[in-house]
């Protein structure tokens, strides 16, 4: 039988074929930014370890940045006025520095939102694997590399082993066939996608989006696809690399050239899913049948069409009664009313942003809609381009003059708005029409409203003040290639890094210049293979369990984005479900939640009866946050992977029980405020009056760690022998994914620095 491109990728970089207790990728690039990696950086210090891969970690700013003009920018320390940002920002330039690793801070042109800059200075290459400790990695799946998400636990673990523990997933083929229709785009095949499998459709798979709509999409277009795969529960994304990707990459900063070039192009033409290929599941789409579409409620799957209405949770009573639970809850939060129109909805603000929607063509696509038109009085807009080299071009085409005359506010590059971690965020009842990816509670600010859609829906509702179908507005025009890499005025450019840099590089012969390879990994010393604190051990946990009825408990929900400025693991406690404990207005705690009632508020146990908990963000915060309250343990009929990935690596134990009548038992028994026993050497469950209610499963390495306390990075380090002759094989068979991100010249030689700039790290 065949291979999907999934399988030759995941069978490629697995340093010991043999291991499958615990199977180790390893990682070709890594990308690492402020918010998850202080605590990283501190394990490694304390544990006396090394980075073992400068030459392959690339680094950035971008979630805590504020977006304010930079032309009075003078380092960091002054122009960062919020002192938790402050912190981790500093933090990241001494750890950079300490451990030589390039950095594009923010007096360097290239800076920009993480999952703009990787596939922009070429460091995601197809048939490589990408880490980073965001759940919006894999965006990078979109020139068919395998990247894979993760957080604190694991950035730590590359850094240190330049390798992650995984699993093999399974495989998900959406496929779609057919032409766009106007005012149709890439966010409208996503979110379609997720109106018909939902948030958790695709957890445990890796989709790969192929057909010929696919391939008609521009490289940025099918970023937008695999970005948002994640809120479909996949734990990643990829589209099989071709023409369109080769035409994309070649020129840019960190792709090979001369005979590397070549020597790969080879190699990525054979990176595509074989006809006989197994696919566990597929889910086959018509393009006619996409339309362009907005979100309601607070979860990426609750999508109506343009022309639609928001559906009415009485049709659900009596057939599904915690769906029409969670409709009620997202109709009173976002404030709209069953059978409301689409189009009835007016907005506050508009945002034009984030991994998803920043680059290039997403900016020119709101400027077709802005041009000759003027955003409506009651309306605050905003464009933020992802890097400053999107900002360059936008301005180079001339987009930015559009985007202002029409009265849109035009900013420095960042996060921005996607959620409330920077200056850019709602306050309490603000209505945002976003193309960010998450519509969660709270997500871009306290008591905020979110509706994702598309850049050309975005600007249309600027405009009109309202969810507006943007076809009302703009005749012609759609997602599909033709369309998106033509500038207004009809010429075709490439998206923004490759003429650009590749101009700038040249001039200074960064291309053109031999660099000697003095790229080696830093092997750890023996004493420093054995970690000075591992986790805390999991042995018979019997405590009164928390109960809770809610489905899709995401982690903003969890523990909210401004929380993620911390930089230790502990603290967060008292924030767990904040929307949920305390008061918006008068911070006060809400007598109705369990969590604040006798004896639940000491529960170490928490039981959910609704399914895919933990889905949203990698954020390990969400886990640290439960932990620090007192949990040990969480019983749900379904994890988001990278949640459940999480609470293992932290010493909580997250238990999947999908036998829904035995869920009710435990639940029954948390109701009646009974303690319950967690046995996890015999996997079971069992009541106050010590009979088993159920047995479970939990994976033979997770259970090992967990009895024995034992972190992976230990574990993986008995293995550095393996690990350093898979490098030393993948060298020489692709050498051209070594040593290339040592070529980086400083921002100065390229004249991408800010000119007042006074902090530019030495290079």
């Amino acid at each position: 039988m065949g291979l999907t491109l999934y399988d030759k990728i995941y069978n490629a970089h697995l340093v010991d074929p043999t291991n499958t207790t615990a199977p180790l990728q390893y990682i070709d690039a890594h990308l690492i930014f402020e918010v998850p990696t202080p605590q990283a950086f501190d394990g490694l210090r304390r544990n006396k370890r090394s980075v073992r891969r400068p030459d392959l970690t690339l680094a950035t700013v971008d979630h805590n940045v504020p977006t304010d003009d930079r032309s009075g920018y003078r380092d960091a320390s002054s122009f960062l006025t919020e002192p938790a940002a402050r912190k981790q920002v500093t933090l990241l330039e001494k750890n950079v520095a300490e451990h030589g690793i390039k950095y594009f801070g923010m007096s360097d042109r290239r800076q920009g939102i993480v999952h703009v800059v990787g596939p922009e200075q070429g460091l995601t290459l197809p048939g490589s694997v990408i880490f980073c400790g965001d759940s919006h990695t894999p965006t990078h799946g979109a020139v068919g590399a395998l990247a894979i998400s993760g957080s604190v636990t694991e950035i730590e673990h590359v850094l240190a082993t330049q390798t992650v523990l995984q699993h093999k997933f399974k495989n998900f083929r959406v496929r779609v066939e057919g032409d766009l229709g106007p005012g149709v785009y890439s966010k409208d095949i996503i979110l379609h996608l997720l109106s018909k499998i939902g948030t958790a459709g695709a957890t445990g798979y890796i989709i790969e989006f192929c057909g010929s709509t696919i391939r008609n999409l521009s490289m940025e277009a099918r970023m937008v696809l695999c970005n948002m795969s994640i809120e479909g529960g996949a734990r990643t994304a990829l589209v099989a690399p071709d023409e369109v990707t080769v035409e994309y990459l070649q020129g840019r900063p960190l792709v090979p050239s001369g005979e590397d070039w070549d020597k790969a192009l080879t190699y990525w033409r054979t990176l595509q899913s074989d006809e006989d290929a197994h696919w566990d599941y597929t889910v086959d789409i018509n393009a006619v049948d996409i339309v362009p579409s907005i979100t309601w409620g607070t979860s990426p799957d609750d999508v109506i069409p343009i022309t639609g209405t928001i559906p009415d949770p009485a049709d659900l009573d009596g057939k599904d009664d915690i769906r029409a639970a969670a409709i009620r809850r997202s109709l009173k939060y976002m404030g709209l009313q069953a059978n409301m129109r689409a189009t009835d909805i007016q907005i506050d603000r508009v945002f034009i942003g984030s991994c998803t929607n920043s680059r290039i063509e997403d900016i020119r696509a709101a400027a077709r809609v802005a041009s000759g038109r003027t955003v409506a009085p009651r309306v605050y807009a905003m464009v933020v381009p992802g890097s400053g080299l999107v900002r360059k071009q936008a301005e180079r085409e001339g987009l930015d003059t559009i985007l202002k005359k029409a009265g849109f506010d035009w900013r420095e590059p960042g996060c921005s708005m996607c959620l409330a971690m920077n200056p850019d965020k709602l306050a309490p009842g603000e209505r945002c029409a976003s193309t960010t990816n998450r519509n969660f509670e709270g997500r871009q600010g306290i008591g905020g409203r979110t509706h994702l859609l598309s850049p050309a829906m975005a600007a249309a509702a600027a405009i009109t003040g309202h969810m507006t179908d943007v076809r009302e507005l703009v005749a012609t025009g759609n997602g599909s290639l033709s369309n998106t890499q033509l500038t207004l005025g009809g010429d075709k450019v490439m998206s923004a890094g490759a003429v650009t840099v590749q101009t700038e590089a040249t001039s200074t012969n960064t291309l053109s210049q031999p660099v000697v390879d003095e790229a080696f990994p830093n092997r750890p010393a023996e004493e420093s293979k054995i970690s000075v604190d591992g986790i805390p051990k999991f042995d018979i946990l019997s405590s009164v369990a928390a109960p809770f009825d809610m489905q899709n408990i995401n982690t903003d929900l969890i523990i909210p984005g401004e929380f993620l400025k911390t930089v230790t693991r502990t603290g967060l406690g008292p924030s767990l479900f904040r929307e949920l404990r305390y008061d918006p207005i008068t911070i006060q705690e809400i007598p109705e939640c369990v969590l604040n009632q006798e004896p639940w508020r000491h529960a170490q146990i928490l039981v959910c009866t609704g399914a895919n908990f933990g889905c949203g963000s990698s954020r390990e915060h969400a886990v640290w946050a439960l932990t620090d309250f007192g949990f040990r343990c969480v019983i749900a009929p379904s994890f988001a992977s990278i949640f459940f990935n999480n609470a293992g690596k932290n010493g909580l134990l997250a238990i999947a029980i999908d036998d829904a009548k035995a869920l009710g038992l435990v639940h029954a028994e948390a109701m009646a405020k009974r303690n319950v026993v967690v046995d996890l050497p015999n996997q079971e469950i069992r009541d106050s009056s010590g009979k088993r209610i159920v047995r479970f499963n939990v994976d033979p390495y997770t259970k090992h760690c967990l009895l024995n306390g034992l972190d992976d990075i230990s574990s993986t380090l008995v293995s550095e022998d393996k690990i350093y002759a898979f490098e030393t094989k993948q060298k020489a068979t692709f050498p051209w994914l070594f040593n290339r991100i040592r070529k980086l010249q400083p921002p100065k030689r390229l004249g991408l620095d800010l000119p007042g700039a006074k902090d530019l790290l030495e290079w």
